[in-house]
């Protein structure tokens, strides 16, 4: 598992029950995601599939279709450490609305004892997704694509997007090849997997970069990394990245968005509850703080949107 602090491990906050729809054109922000599913005008379903060949475990998943009479390429859409939530498959429906099938695989489904379309509370999913190898990862990315790639409005090319987990599970993707007609990935704010099977979040910047670079001579598709200044551990470790990815003449790019946080296309401009602070000048200092984070969340969105959908256009051959 990608290492994390416990503040990237929190659950997100819903501050209230939103009827808004977010920004159009972007996902939907957490708390805005169940009014922008429930309007959507695209076909969506849940469906179960077989985990692999020869299995006899199945895997959940959410695919959305574009509302399209072409044949469209697809994306599979990894989830965090919080599970196959509503914010995901929120997120789906934009990718849909971009003009991929989409499709968000629930990869606790065999940890939690089967395939179900309920949802997890956030803390229980944190808790179970410790029992996914990266082995796992692999098997369900595949098992995905697959089942999608094969639908009758499908073409044969795909390409993965993830989030803080489903992040490294992207770069882990990359790293091992993926399937036929696999096509690059974009990473949000998570980092690959060492040479030694360890996350690079769990050493020190300057020991990760060395065994980064061995494990990243084995991507041979485009993969793009966005991420948030107020993340720690991964602007540390982006210099390594870069540089490893730079030196082997990978195809790659990145982005580190100036005061966002880990997490900003889920927070975006949700408004955090007002400080409890007894003295007011804290008080008011920490209110302000928020109000510039949020704003900074949602700048990282509507660059790093449009960003991932051209990245996802170019290398899936989409006009």
């Amino acid at each position: 598992m990608a290492h994390m602090s416990a503040s990237e491990m929190s659950a997100p906050t819903i501050t209230a029950m939103s009827t808004s729809q977010g920004t159009p054109g972007f996902p939907a922000s957490n708390n805005n995601a169940a009014a922008r599913l429930a309007a959507s005008p695209r076909h969506a379903e849940w469906v179960k599939i077989p985990w692999g060949a020869g299995s006899t475990d199945s895997i959940m998943a959410w695919i959305v279709y574009p509302k399209t009479n072409g044949k469209a390429p697809v994306v599979v859409v990894v989830h965090e450490i919080f599970g196959l939530s509503t914010w995901v498959r929120g997120v789906a429906d934009q990718v849909a609305a971009d003009g991929f099938i989409a499709i968000a695989p629930d990869f606790l489904s065999r940890v939690r004892g089967g395939p179900t379309s309920d949802e997890l509370r956030s803390d229980s999913a944190t808790k179970i997704i410790r029992g996914v190898t990266t082995a796992d990862q692999a098997a369900v990315i595949d098992a995905a694509a697959n089942y999608a790639m094969t639908r009758p409005a499908a073409l044969p090319r795909y390409a993965v997007i993830g989030y803080c987990w489903g992040g490294s599970a992207t770069w882990s993707h990359a790293i091992n090849g993926g399937l036929m007609g696999f096509s690059g990935g974009v990473a949000f704010y998570g980092t690959p997997y060492t040479s030694r099977g360890t996350p690079a979040t769990a050493t020190t910047p300057a020991v990760a970069g060395a065994l980064i670079a061995d494990s990243m001579a084995k991507i041979n598709k485009p993969i793009m990394l966005l991420s948030g200044s107020k993340d720690a551990r991964i602007t540390a470790l982006m210099p390594s990245i870069d540089s490893a990815m730079k030196a082997m003449h990978k195809p790659y790019d990145y982005t580190n968005y100036n005061n966002a946080i880990h997490g900003f296309l889920r927070a975006q401009d949700d408004v955090k509850a007002p400080s409890a602070d007894p003295d007011p000048a804290k008080r008011a200092a920490a209110d302000a703080a928020n109000r510039e984070e949020e704003a900074a969340n949602l700048a990282g969105v509507k660059d790093g949107w449009p960003k991932t959908v051209a990245f996802l256009k170019k290398n899936l051959g989409v006009k």
